[in-house]
């Protein structure tokens, strides 16, 4: 995934300032085809930690200037220079809104008390911008230390590990840097916008849904349509269309070298064909199905809470 991110970024970045980066413990598995293009720091394996540890760390990373970290499952969908424009002057920022009372991996209501905080900033860990600095310094070791005392915060863990999500929210807050409003424009995810997707990479297409006359509406996301320049497959998203057709055309263009039009019509015939077909074919088969084997019991998400 790390190397499809890449590959999209060099997609839209063949000529730029800004320079790609990939933190791996595992630098024999980067492909040949990107090897050269990208700057590599290598980390020991656990030297940052395991999980979502390695997030909290994130400061010691980053280069002079201005960073953004991108999550391995992000692809991205045009230039980053209006983002690194809109974040500039941030010592550490995310992309989101404050919280102040519900669930959020903890009763944010009570955790804003214990700390004298009128809310936090709640986004999605997908990216973190930072600016290299003694503020951004305070800022994640303020992070680290609050680790140490996850559970006893009142924190709920995430895959049964700390979260860096709310370690970083809680570390911000405290340290008076703010969240750059959640427009749909820059990160989005799937998970928030449930009801359907249109993706073109090579045009720079991305348009996420949340239809509130679709059944699958996402009442809890206030946003219906997003059009970022980062789209994130969190989860199993990256398991299905569009991340597997991208990740396909990517491939053609970076390994193979394969003229546009070809690498289109390769993974239309391998790709997007067979999974419409099948996809299809459940459709129609579905109640049938279930009306002679039942229905399958759903496998509990590693980020459902029990309350």
């Amino acid at each position: 995934m790390a190397a499809n991110l890449a590959r999209s970024f060099l997609w839209w970045h063949p000529e730029s300032d800004i320079q790609f980066q990939i933190v791996t413990d595992q630098i024999n598995a980067v492909p040949d085809d990107i090897i050269n293009q990208i700057s590599i720091i290598y980390i020991k394996p656990g030297e940052l930690g395991e999980g979502f540890s390695p997030k909290l760390h994130l400061d010691k990373l980053a280069s002079d200037g201005q960073t953004l970290f991108i999550d391995s499952d992000c692809l991205i969908y045009g230039k980053l220079d209006p983002v690194f424009k809109v974040f500039k002057g941030h010592r550490v920022s995310v992309i989101g809104n404050y919280i102040s009372e519900g669930e959020w991996f903890g009763n944010i209501g009570d955790i804003c008390k214990q700390f004298n905080i009128p809310h936090m900033p709640k986004f999605n860990g997908g990216i973190y911008y930072i600016e290299r600095g003694d503020e951004a310094t305070r800022v994640y070791n303020a992070a680290r230390e609050l680790e140490t005392q996850y559970d006893q915060i009142g924190f709920i863990r995430l895959r049964d590990r700390p979260n860096d999500e709310v370690l970083m929210s809680l570390a911000m807050e405290l340290n008076q840097q703010v969240p750059i409003a959640e427009d749909g424009n820059i990160l989005g995810e799937l998970l928030n916008f449930r009801t359907g997707a249109r993706s073109d990479l090579l045009n720079g297409l991305a348009e996420l849904y949340n239809d509130p006359s679709n059944s699958a509406y996402n009442k809890n996301w206030p946003l219906t349509i997003g059009r970022p320049v980062i789209v994130h497959f969190l989860g199993h998203h990256n398991l299905l269309m569009p991340y597997i057709k991208e990740a396909k055309q990517l491939k053609y263009l970076f390994v193979n070298n394969l003229p546009i039009n070809a690498a289109r019509l390769i993974t239309f015939i391998q790709v997007t064909l067979p999974f419409t077909i099948v996809l299809n074919l459940k459709n129609i088969f579905r109640s049938a199905y279930r009306a002679v084997f039942g229905v399958r019991k759903i496998k509990k998400s590693e980020r459902v809470i029990d309350l």
